[in-house]
């Protein structure tokens, strides 16, 4: 696989979460209101879950874009995005109509078939970082140099 491609599903997908993560951070009660929303966590864990969840997708963004533990980030990403998407579906197949609290906590974009398919391609651009024997333009790469 090409190290271009592999160094490119890196930034789109590290960009995504690290922009993700930014307003989450900044208003985590606004979060944790879009998280209730729905209507799958406990309410003990709300707040908890508003916390850490961008800390993750921060850590995780900044791992894939500096190119460290490639593998591992892809994977916990990859994993990151599948319940992002069953938590998207299971609020359209309950026909909630709430915003996705996805990139900001304002009444953003509302959940819709669309960041299915955004967060199915996120996840597909996951699988070149995850599968590549090449990790050339990397921090980790250089490291081991």
């Amino acid at each position: 696989m090409s190290a271009v491609v592999v160094l490119l599903c890196r930034l789109a997908v590290g960009g995504v979460f690290i922009y993700a993560s930014l307003d989450k951070l900044a208003h985590p009660q606004a979060f944790a209101e879009a998280i209730h929303h729905y209507r799958l966590v406990p309410y003990a864990l709300l707040h908890p879950s508003a916390l850490l969840l961008p800390m993750v997708e921060f850590v995780l963004g900044a791992a894939l874009v500096l190119g460290i533990a490639r593998r591992g980030a892809s994977l916990w990403a990859a994993f990151l995005l599948v319940v992002f998407t069953i938590a998207i579906g299971t609020a359209l197949a309950r026909g909630l109509d709430i915003s996705c609290g996805c990139f900001n906590t304002d009444a953003g974009h509302g959940v819709g078939v669309s960041l299915l398919f955004r967060d199915l391609g996120l996840l597909l651009l996951c699988l070149p970082p995850l599968l590549a024997r090449d990790d050339r333009w990397g921090l980790s790469a250089l490291l081991r140099k």
